[in-house]
């Protein structure tokens, strides 16, 4: 049974940081492409990073970009978004995800990836 189980999440000031972790269980971690993806309130779920398999490729979101950081520990099956400078706009529910193969232009579409895990809350006051 694959798990994806996310942390790191919390309330932080505009121009701070957190660090979001994925721990990944039932699956062949270092053969998954991993993501992340967020939704705010009212609105739909967005693209935010993703990373390749072992770490070489990595896409980011115009809007986090320069800002967010994704990185892959695949001795430790986990998943790292680093965020700073952050802004009220990037308060939301942030997912990891995690699909086995996939184009280019296939990396910001989240009805590619398998598994999701459940979550976790970062919300950034003005």
């Amino acid at each position: 049974q694959v798990q994806l189980v996310e942390s790191g999440g919390g309330l932080v000031q505009a121009g701070g940081s957190l660090r979001l972790s994925c721990a990944a269980s039932g699956l062949t971690f270092s053969l998954y492409i991993m993501g992340w993806f967020r939704q705010a309130p009212g609105k739909e779920r967005e693209f935010v990073a993703a990373i390749s398999w072992r770490g070489g490729n990595t896409y980011y979101a115009d809007s986090v970009k320069g800002r967010f950081a994704i990185s892959r520990d695949n001795a430790k099956n986990t998943v790292y978004l680093q965020m700073n400078s952050l802004k009220p706009e990037d308060t939301a529910l942030y997912y990891c995800a995690a699909k086995r193969s996939g184009n280019r232009n296939e990396i910001e579409r989240a009805e590619t990836y398998a598994y999701w895990g459940q979550g976790t809350q970062a919300t950034v006051s003005s």
